[in-house]
């Protein structure tokens, strides 16, 4: 069985329409709930809180592969540009990669298979300084831009799932 885990976005759960979806396609992935956002907690705090339960989940395996959305893929870049050995492959839903926090000189590039589904109608995450930044972390990059919103449904309906973890 394969350690695969979904990590969802800033305002969503487990349980929202992304981890219900995988849920039904991989009945064993890990979709936990995270820290729950709430405006008046800064986001940088969230994040930090956040990223130690996320590691309390990652850190009892190895040959993770994680699926992130959103915040949720900020989440999943910062665990593997800290814990490269621990992650075989990195999917990624129009990842947060924009955070001022985030900074390019603090992380070496990773050669583990990155792909990543981001909409050209986004309003969220725009997609361009996104994906520069995606190209300097990931030198194993498949960088999909897709004619979807921010939520990616019908991009996420439409994976070949069991293709691309295999």
């Amino acid at each position: 069985m394969q350690n695969i885990i979904f990590v969802h976005g800033l305002e969503s759960s487990g349980k929202g329409f992304k981890g219900r979806l995988l849920k039904n396609i991989f009945p064993n992935i890990h979709t936990p709930d995270f820290k729950e956002f709430n405006p008046d907690i800064l986001m940088y705090e969230l994040l930090k809180e956040r990223m130690i339960e996320l590691n309390s989940i990652l850190n009892t395996k190895k040959n993770w592969i994680i699926i992130g959305s959103s915040f949720g893929g900020l989440m999943s870049v910062l665990y593997v540009l800290q814990n490269p050995t621990n992650v075989k492959q990195l999917i990624l839903l129009a990842p947060f990669l924009v955070f001022r926090k985030l900074k390019l000189n603090m992380y070496k590039p990773v050669d583990i298979p990155v792909t990543i589904y981001h909409g050209k109608n986004d309003k969220v995450v725009p997609y361009k300084p996104a994906r520069e930044r995606a190209r300097y972390f990931f030198t194993n990059l498949e960088y999909n831009i897709v004619d979807d919103d921010h939520m990616l449904h019908k991009t996420v309906k439409a994976i070949d799932w069991h293709s691309l973890l295999s």
